[in-house]
């Protein structure tokens, strides 16, 4: 976590929701609800919530009957998903060290988190102890960057133009798109008989600038690093030139975005 105040984090969470979740993240909550099979009345854990993109599918889906859950380590975020829907159960925690009794949660759901963790194993290993016998995990995680030409350029420019360091900070969300490294981390935390389906969705930017912003101002004070108005316009310019051929006729960004959804049933 970054020196960033719980204001500013505030501030770079409304961002990443604004520029990141509509671009990003909001196409795979149905989906992810879908896979995880979550139905009235149940109970349902969202883990890495973030502003709560997928916990308010998943409360929808739920209903008054059901009761649903959200934790992230980050409090800017959870600040943002309790402006959006206040009768979620949001607690600030790790997912590493879940708040949880064994065999709370019909469904455990997470989207995108499990690249982030410091410990993806001790994640998975929570999310299983906190599910009932029966219940169901549904976890998605982006795929390979090799397979992301667009997010791959980008950070050969940050990596030219500004710092390796940096470079790295935006390749990390795609680090577990190998579908076989995925599967030895699974049974490695005993997650068993799990799928791993590879799903295309399509990322959309209005603008090379709002893509670079979304990184800049959404994701990256989040890891500590703050760039000043002179790198982000040497930034547009260079993306500008590189990224010119996947622009759209509107002068948006549209590219694939693959991306493995694993499920699994605990015994």
């Amino acid at each position: 976590m970054s020196h960033l105040s719980v204001e500013e984090l505030e501030k770079v969470a409304e961002a990443y929701e604004q520029l990141l979740v509509p671009a990003l993240f909001e196409q795979w909550a149905d989906r992810l609800a879908d896979a995880a099979e979550i139905q009235p009345g149940e109970r349902v854990l969202d883990v890495a919530c973030g502003t709560g993109t997928l916990t308010r599918t998943v409360a929808s889906r739920v209903g008054e009957s059901g009761a649903v859950s959200g934790v992230d380590i980050n409090p800017g975020m959870l600040a943002v998903a309790r402006r959006h829907s206040p009768g979620v159960d949001w607690r600030e925690a790790s997912a590493e060290a879940l708040p949880y009794d064994e065999n709370q949660f019909d469904a455990v759901v997470s989207q995108f988190g499990l690249m982030l963790f410091s410990d993806p194993y001790t994640a998975l290993r929570e999310m299983k102890r906190v599910l009932k016998p029966g219940g169901h995990l549904a976890v998605a995680v982006f795929g390979s960057l090799d397979e992301l030409p667009v997010y791959s350029i980008m950070a050969s420019i940050f990596e030219r133009l500004i710092d390796p360091g940096i470079a790295n900070a935006l390749r990390l969300p795609f680090s577990m798109g190998n579908a076989d490294q995925l599967a030895l981390l699974l049974y490695e935390a005993e997650i068993r008989d799990p799928v791993i389906v590879t799903h295309e969705g399509t990322a959309h930017f209005d603008s090379i600038r709002d893509m670079v912003l979304a990184d800049v101002r959404g994701w990256f004070p989040f890891a500590g690093i703050e760039l000043g108005e002179s790198a982000i316009e040497t930034l547009v310019r260079e993306a500008n030139k590189e990224l010119a051929p996947f622009q759209n006729s509107h002068g948006g960004l549209e590219f694939k975005l693959p991306v493995h959804l694993i499920t699994a049933t605990k015994a």
